[in-house]
């Protein structure tokens, strides 16, 4: 039997490119995770693809963001703390936006 009306957090993830601001937000991808735990992993994971799309000078903030455990640590609380975590990384003509926040979604 459904329970009505019980709600159970998750994580929205997403990822997005900011190029200018006469052009669209250009959406990379999102995912519902369960947990922060899950919700920085998914992160971490799209860090690396953007990085791996960057010059090197670009990319080494990401690189460095993907194994930096004492800030990964920070997201995971800022998120069980029901706060938005945000990264951003740039090159010359972008802003790349990955962020996790806590919802609640009604089952």
């Amino acid at each position: 039997m459904a329970m009505t009306g019980v709600r159970e957090t998750g994580y929205w993830c997403e990822a997005t490119a900011h190029t200018s601001a006469d052009r669209p937000v250009l959406h990379l991808g999102g995912r519902l995770t369960s947990s922060p735990r899950l919700a920085v992993w998914w992160l971490r994971d799209r860090v690396r693809d953007v990085t791996d799309q960057l010059d090197r000078h670009y990319a080494a903030v990401g690189r460095h963001w993907a194994l930096d455990e004492p800030e990964h640590e920070q997201a995971r609380s800022a998120l069980a703390n029901g706060e938005a975590y945000v990264f951003r990384l740039y090159d010359d003509t972008t802003c790349y936006m990955l962020s996790a926040r806590p919802t609640g979604r009604t089952r």
